[in-house]
């Protein structure tokens, strides 16, 4: 067993952990974590990994994680956890090709947990789930785990159909879950060897990139109801999002839904000013129209699983920012 933060959880290659989604940002970082502590983990994913992460885990599977071969996979290794990272995960496109996402994310997803509850019910199945089930919340106030849920895009309605799907299906076979609600990850990993991939689409990796390439940045909005006038959102490092994971795999975490950010809030201006005193460079910005459905602010309280987790997140607002561009720099 390893303890981390006084959590114990089994790492015997006799349990392996299986990583859906396992080539992509969060999915990469998990995997990289997860062996770095010891664990015996497995990935499946419909790409094959960049050359940064080929080698992490012990078996890949390069399928898709409903496909008859990857469940058949799962079945036959009875895996402890797994971690599904996979699916389909941008606002914009959900909106202009809802299929894919209520698809890739939904019908999938219950053909993976079918497998589960019949083929291998002892295994815990933690969700990456999303603040974009929250919809717009009330002004002002982090969310909390029992806000009403109302998502605006199809993106966030694929993700709280499975989560109301997990919480069905504990009560009918008592299958075991645990769902993460992450806000905006964002950092890449500590020792640069992963990261986010070019042309990301929330602020912290535009705003790099843009430093990074000496071209104009549009910041969008700035007439929300807010101190100086840009959006607020919670901002959570990719790894401490792999170390929540990882927390999971405990059964001192019980099932359930919980949120993960830093129950503070950054405005847009805030983060570019943090990025230019990081790289000591100047941003070419231009104010652009706010997007539309984007609130005034969307922040987190994760004090559910920071009462079970204890002391669990290991980076601030400016190690985000600084990793991130140790990556986009290399």
């Amino acid at each position: 067993y390893i303890s981390v933060t006084g959590v114990q959880t089994c790492a015997l290659p006799i349990c392996p952990i299986v990583v859906t989604g396992s080539a992509g940002y969060i999915g990469g970082q998990t995997a990289l974590l997860l062996r770095d502590l010891g664990y015996t983990v497995y990935g499946i994913d419909r790409r094959e990994p960049p050359e940064h992460l080929r080698g992490v885990v012990e078996r890949f599977l390069f399928q898709d994680f409903a496909s008859d071969v990857a469940l058949s996979w799962i079945a036959h290794y009875q895996p402890s956890a797994i971690i599904h990272c996979a699916g389909t995960s941008l606002v914009g496109p959900s909106i202009k090709d809802p299929g894919e996402y209520y698809n890739n994310n939904v019908v999938k997803t219950l053909k993976l947990l079918d497998t589960i509850r019949t083929k291998s019910p002892h295994t815990r199945f933690i969700f990456s789930s999303s603040a974009a089930t929250y919809g717009i919340p009330p002004s002002g106030l982090p969310c909390q785990e029992h806000f009403a849920t109302r998502p605006i895009s199809p993106y966030g309605e694929s993700k709280l159909m499975i989560e109301q799907v997990l919480q069905a299906y504990k009560v009918g076979y008592n299958l075991d879950f645990v769902a993460l609600r992450y806000f905006n990850a964002c950092g890449a990993d500590p020792m640069a060897r992963h990261g986010q991939e070019p042309n990301g689409t929330h602020i912290i990796s535009r705003v790099l990139e843009s430093l990074r390439d000496n071209k104009e940045f549009t910041l969008n909005g700035t007439n929300f109801d807010t101190v100086d006038g840009t959006c607020i959102r919670d901002y959570i490092h990719v790894e401490d999002i792999a170390r929540a994971h990882m927390i999971s795999l405990s059964y001192n975490i019980p099932a359930g839904i919980y949120n993960l950010g830093s129950a503070k809030g950054t405005s847009n201006r805030e983060i570019i000013n943090i990025a230019e005193r990081i790289t000591q460079r100047k941003l070419n910005l231009v104010e652009g129209p706010r997007r539309d459905g984007d609130p005034d602010a969307l922040t987190a309280d994760p004090a559910k699983f920071n009462a079970l987790a204890g002391n669990w997140k290991k980076y601030s607002l400016d190690d985000m920012i600084r990793h991130a561009w140790n990556w986009y720099a290399r």
